[in-house]
């Protein structure tokens, strides 16, 4: 069963049933490539889930028809090597490797400090997970649509020119940037629930929707929180020692500017917040949190009646009694996320071809 409802209870729904729908579109993806995408997985680290993910992974792509090579080094390979030993080696060798169109690294490996830096060395052209610093530039700065030539330069695109929002179809000449999978898996879950509106207009749609993520971590945190404020939401991004707000709206609404320039800002701002989480629960339509330990709780007593609760880490962040408070329970995402990270690399293969034909 994808989805469980017990009496007075809220709807318990598994990631099955939002999967289905991406595979289908993956698979009808595939059928119009004129080869079948090739991705390489990187496996430095001894880590019993990392392998586990690099596992599902081949499981994944073998049922969808995906090429998929697995390269370990390090501690993966024997204890005699340290972890992370030859990674960067091995990215740089995928970089230059034109038969691969994709490139996943099984983070973390060192730390977030010295993880980053790898990230930074995937070709933006082989980032499947949306990790390099030009992807999370394009999606702080609600830049949606891009020209694949632009990931050559160093230069930062012009937001004005390449973040119209009256429609998901990319301008001409365009296509749509690439978003860390992780986010937009959660984005997609809430699409699927209801929680964005398609009567609103396309950029809005999470219009009126009041959103606590738990984890401000440039993986999935930061850029989640930038992604559901983008859309309209208002958004309490909740962090170790601070909390922050997130929000596309003015702080105070001009009466002399037009409507469409008051309504709301091009892209998000942040602002510090002086509310406590239990506050931030209290007013929460969507309490999304990926806090990796096992220890860590959210509290159902905080939470909103009839909310919408996700959990995001591998283990449980929500008490058992979530069902209680909350309508509706997500309790993984990791089956979509795969999927966000396929389509990814559909759309990167879309990358090279066009900016092939651009050179040309």
């Amino acid at each position: 069963m994808s989805a469980a409802v017990v009496e007075g209870k809220g709807l318990l729904l598994k990631a099955d049933p939002i999967a289905t729908a991406f595979r289908d579109e993956v698979k009808s993806s595939l059928a119009e490539c004129k080869r079948a995408p090739k991705l390489v997985g990187i496996l430095a680290t001894s880590s019993a889930p990392s392998r586990h993910y690099a596992e599902f992974t081949k499981k994944q792509c073998a049922e969808l028809g995906v090429e998929f090579v697995l390269k370990t080094t390090g501690a993966a390979v024997s204890s005699d090597f340290g972890e992370g030993e030859g990674v960067e080696e091995a990215i740089i060798e995928a970089n230059l490797d034109e038969s691969v169109d994709g490139i996943m690294v099984y983070f973390p490996i060192f730390g977030a400090q010295q993880d980053h830096y790898l990230q930074q060395i995937v070709s933006p052209f082989k980032d499947v997970e949306g990790l390099h610093v030009k992807f999370h530039y394009n999606l702080y700065h609600n830049i949606r649509f891009i020209k694949p030539t632009s990931l050559l330069s160093s230069v930062p695109p012009s937001p004005p020119l390449t973040t119209a929002l009256d429609s998901d179809q990319p301008p001409a000449g365009t296509v749509k940037s690439i978003i860390p999978c992780t986010p937009l898996a959660i984005v997609k879950s809430l699409e699927y629930v209801r929680v964005y509106n398609t009567i609103l207009p396309y950029g809005d749609r999470a219009y009126g929707k009041i959103i606590t993520v738990i984890n401000r971590s440039e993986v999935v945190g930061r850029p989640l929180a930038a992604l559901l404020s983008n859309d309209g939401a208002r958004v309490f991004s909740v962090d170790i020692d601070s909390i922050q707000e997130y929000t596309k709206r003015p702080r105070v609404e001009s009466t002399t500017e037009p409507e469409a320039t008051r309504r709301y800002h091009a892209r998000h701002v942040v602002r510090p917040s002086t509310l406590t989480l239990q506050e931030c629960l209290a007013l929460s339509d969507v309490v999304v949190s990926a806090v990796p330990s096992a220890t860590y709780k959210v509290k159902t007593e905080w939470l909103k009646d009839g909310c919408v609760c996700l959990n995001v880490a591998a283990d449980k962040n929500f008490e058992k009694d979530v069902r209680d408070k909350a309508s509706l329970y997500i309790p993984a995402v990791g089956k979509v996320t795969i999927l966000m990270l396929l389509r990814n690399l559909l759309r990167l293969q879309q990358y090279t071809e066009g900016s092939m034909a651009s050179s040309q």
